[in-house]
């Protein structure tokens, strides 16, 4: 009898172990990169449009971060999320552009909102980049939004800037090459003269927030730089730390992340969790699918893709640009239209003779047509 009663228990608490497991299931599932969930950019913008759509649609939803930062490691985290119950993944950046176009053959019935990339191949002399219809590739003009930092800061009056990118890969070398044409722009515009305005660029080599990327910055600061471009995910937390100390100032990426440091004057955002929603609506709400489905989708000024920001959240009436020592919100429309309706196309791409895509200070001097704006390039 005790034996009966042992397995009958056994049993009855199988039954729930397996209840429990079922009820911890999730329809949508993000994927992080290299980066924290809470690393107030890429990861954190992307998502904030998962939960948004979810809770407003009470629907499952969990975010899972890989083992390892690699191919494999996205890989059996796709697996992870599918075992979960994911009908729909986000993967957020260009790490997943293999992952993703090994799991589009894979899983056909699950749906890919590839953000900042485009399905490919690893064989780079076999190369294939199909994107099946299973796949949503969302990819973001940061040249633009680069510009309108870079025009900002210029038209605010500093002189002495500085870029500290990650690693250079597209995203990255557009966010800064837009930097540099904005401010060429702006320092037009004001009648400055050839080499009035000054960059510092810098690429870490990493997306992480160390001592090594505060060093770099402090000294950066201590070399007269007034304000930093961190663009290079949580890069920007080590880039603030240095600004705190110094008392200068910083631009934000990806994200608005003023509200991370008071020395935020502004960030050159993409529009991460409102493409996310959009691409989520679609599936959910307006039977859409088939606009962003096997194809890649540019977001851009002319779809509210790209910008600075314009609102302070929870308080619509406070200024988004009370941070700024002259530049306002007119003067920010006025270039923002210049991007939308197209009379201004910043360039995306220039000629490069490093293939790991490092830019001499004479390439991006050459490339992005500049007289204005001088380059000094920090290894």
């Amino acid at each position: 009898m005790k034996k009966i009663l042992a397995l009958m228990f056994v049993l009855s608490m199988s039954i729930m172990l397996l209840t429990g497991c079922g009820s911890n299931t999730y329809e949508i599932a993000l994927i992080t990169d290299k980066g924290n969930i809470d690393d107030k950019s890429f990861n954190q913008g992307s998502w904030e449009g998962v939960v948004k759509f979810a809770d407003e649609n009470k629907i499952k939803r969990q975010y899972l971060k890989p083992e390892e930062a690699n191919d494999a490691g996205y890989l059996a985290t796709i697996d992870l999320a599918v075992q979960g119950g994911a009908k729909i993944i986000v993967t957020p950046g260009f790490l997943f552009e293999v992952p993703v176009f090994e799991a589009q053959t894979k899983y056909p019935d699950v749906k890919f909102i590839l953000l900042d990339g485009a399905p490919h191949n690893a064989d780079p002399e076999n190369p294939d980049n199909t994107i099946k219809e299973n796949v949503a590739s969302v990819l973001y003009a940061e040249e633009q939004s680069g510009y309108l930092a870079g025009y900002a800061a210029v038209k605010d009056g500093y002189r002495k800037l500085g870029f500290m990118g990650g690693m250079a890969v597209p995203a990255v070398q557009a966010y800064g090459y837009g930097y540099l044409q904005g401010a060429e722009v702006a320092a037009t515009e004001l009648g400055l003269g050839d080499g009035d305005v000054s960059v510092l660029y810098h690429y870490t080599g990493d997306f992480a927030e160390t001592d090594t990327n505060k060093a770099t910055a402090k000294t950066m600061y201590q070399q007269g730089v007034e304000v930093i471009f961190a663009c290079g995910g949580s890069v920007g937390k080590s880039v603030m730390a240095a600004a705190a100390e110094a008392g200068t100032k910083v631009i934000g990426v990806d994200v608005d992340q003023r509200y991370d440091s008071d020395t935020v004057i502004t960030s050159a955002t993409k529009g991460l969790g409102a493409s996310v929603y959009q691409v989520l609506e679609s599936i959910y709400k307006k039977d859409s699918w088939a606009t962003y489905a096997g194809k890649t989708t540019y977001f851009n000024a002319s779809n509210a893709g790209v910008g600075l920001p314009t609102e302070v959240i929870g308080d619509k009436k406070a200024d988004a640009f009370d941070r700024f020592n002259q530049f306002t919100k007119a003067d920010y429309d006025a270039v923002y239209a210049t991007l939308e309706n197209g009379s201004v196309v910043p360039i995306r791409t220039i000629p490069i003779g490093d293939p790991d895509g490092y830019a001499t200070a004479e390439e991006l001097v050459a490339g992005l047509n500049l007289a204005k704006v001088t380059v000094e390039t920090r290894q």
